[in-house]
């Protein structure tokens, strides 16, 4: 989004969806990369032969992979806000993991605005996000994530 908004305006999205982000394919290179940054090396996310034989048919995303997508995702959802410098996690509320991302899916971010308060001075952010799979049933996740 461009043009900065007030904490007002900002006020007036609660209950309203923020927007979607586009598409997002998780790819084995990268499910590896995470695998490597974690030590988290579970065959179902690195050994495609092993993870043929599961009922996923192939390797899936670390849940945490596709949580940490979120930041990434939902960066050019919501507008800057007037006098804000930067924007930093405050943490999550309710964070569900749904069903999982299997190699090659696509993921995007659908946000909903569901509270805009102060703490401390600063604006504190509650938005629903819910991490889509395409062509899936369910989301891969869905979590309140909290920002100041």
């Amino acid at each position: 989004m461009g043009e900065n908004i007030t904490k007002e305006e900002l006020a007036q999205l609660v209950g309203k969806s923020i927007g979607v982000s586009d598409w997002f394919t998780i790819d084995q290179d990268r499910i590896n990369q995470f695998a490597d940054v974690t030590k988290d090396h579970q065959f179902l996310h690195v050994d495609p032969e092993r993870a043929a034989t599961t009922p996923f048919g192939t390797t899936i995303a670390h849940g945490m992979l596709t949580f940490s997508m979120i930041i990434y995702l939902c960066e050019k959802l919501v507008p800057p806000l007037e006098g804000v410098q930067m924007v930093i996690n405050y943490g999550f509320d309710k964070v569900r993991f749904s069903a999982p991302v299997k190699v090659g899916g696509r993921i995007r971010a659908a946000s909903e605005l569901l509270r805009v308060s102060e703490r401390g001075g600063h604006i504190l952010v509650k938005t629903k996000v819910t991490i889509e799979i395409e062509g899936g049933e369910k989301p891969a996740l869905v979590a309140e994530w909290l920002t100041m």
